[in-house]
């Protein structure tokens, strides 16, 4: 895969040896300007937009002299990745299977960046993420209550398309399932 193309599922290292998936490529709605939409592959799995020129961009070596790498967002080839992922940080490689979590559904962190509690709700919510069915996102959203944080209301919002305004945890978990169910009605409706 060329460098300069980023396309939805493909997974790119930055210069700053961090993992990124990309969620897709936008386009800005009022000045045309195509945009990446990726996700941090660490820490709370943050989603990021970058417009599309900067991400493709070489690293600024003026800025940056010690960096070796050419482009700020390096392709990596998923068949690289296998069933396991370096920890950039310690140089220490953790298997899925020795991790006890489902190796189809599970990336592996430092230790320091995701607390172990949130492990399982990180897996719900790339089960969110991966699938179409808003009856299946709904029922995940269900389960993920004792787990949810502001963070991932606001993943799993722009996931969607929607924006949940800042308030109370309880009121915004409310606001992201009633837009859940109002979309999973609609979508059950729209074959009738």
């Amino acid at each position: 895969m060329p460098q300069g193309r980023p396309m939805q599922g493909e997974f790119y290292r930055h210069f700053k040896n961090k993992m990124y998936q990309i969620v897709g490529v936008a386009t800005h709605s009022e000045t045309r300007e195509k945009l990446v939409i990726y996700q941090a592959l660490y820490g709370n799995y943050g989603i990021y937009a970058r417009p599309y020129d900067m991400f493709i961009s070489e690293v600024d070596h003026e800025k940056y002299p010690e960096v070796e790498a050419t482009y700020r967002f390096t392709y990596v080839d998923p068949s690289l990745l296998g069933n396991q992922t370096e920890n950039t940080e310690t140089a220490e490689t953790v298997t899925a299977s020795e991790s006890g979590l489902d190796e189809n559904l599970v990336r592996e962190y430092p230790d320091e960046e995701v607390d172990p509690e949130l492990k399982g709700a990180l897996i719900q919510f790339m089960k969110f993420l991966d699938t179409d069915s808003m009856d299946e996102k709904y029922k995940i959203l269900i389960d993920m209550r004792s787990d949810i944080t502001d963070q991932l209301i606001d993943n799993m919002a722009a996931s969607l398309d929607f924006v949940i305004d800042d308030g109370p945890l309880d009121k915004r978990y409310e606001e992201l399932l009633t837009c859940v169910r109002t979309r999973q009605r609609f979508e059950t409706n729209r074959f009738r």
